[in-house]
């Protein structure tokens, strides 16, 4: 599996994981939607370790700029927040920056 798509789906767990945890203590719904979260958290943390890196701080830093990019179609898709033009030139950069980290081929 290609390390951006392994990236693409850890930071769709981790989202997910993470806004069921939101959506308990700020959206007011119930204590079982922790049971899920949880589930997807620990895929995520699964996820992030298939990476093709030879150090998890890079493979971390590398995945920063997918799940800044995740979170925003996450804001759009499931909150129904259209990302202005400041995310999305954030979220560019932030991409960029992830390639840059990831690309490059080191001895």
């Amino acid at each position: 599996m290609g390390t951006f798509l392994i990236f693409a789906l850890a930071a769709l767990a981790e989202i997910a994981g993470c806004f069921a945890f939101w959506a308990w203590l700020r959206l007011d719904r119930s204590p079982l939607w922790l049971v899920p979260g949880v589930a997807s958290l620990v895929l995520f943390a699964y996820l992030l370790t298939r990476a093709d890196s030879g150090f998890a701080g890079r493979a971390y830093a590398a995945y920063g700029g997918v799940y800044i990019a995740s979170s925003m179609f996450w804001m759009w898709l499931a909150e129904g927040n259209r990302p202005d033009r400041w995310d999305v030139a954030g979220m560019t950069i932030c991409l960029i920056g992830s390639a840059l980290i990831l690309v490059p081929s080191r001895g």
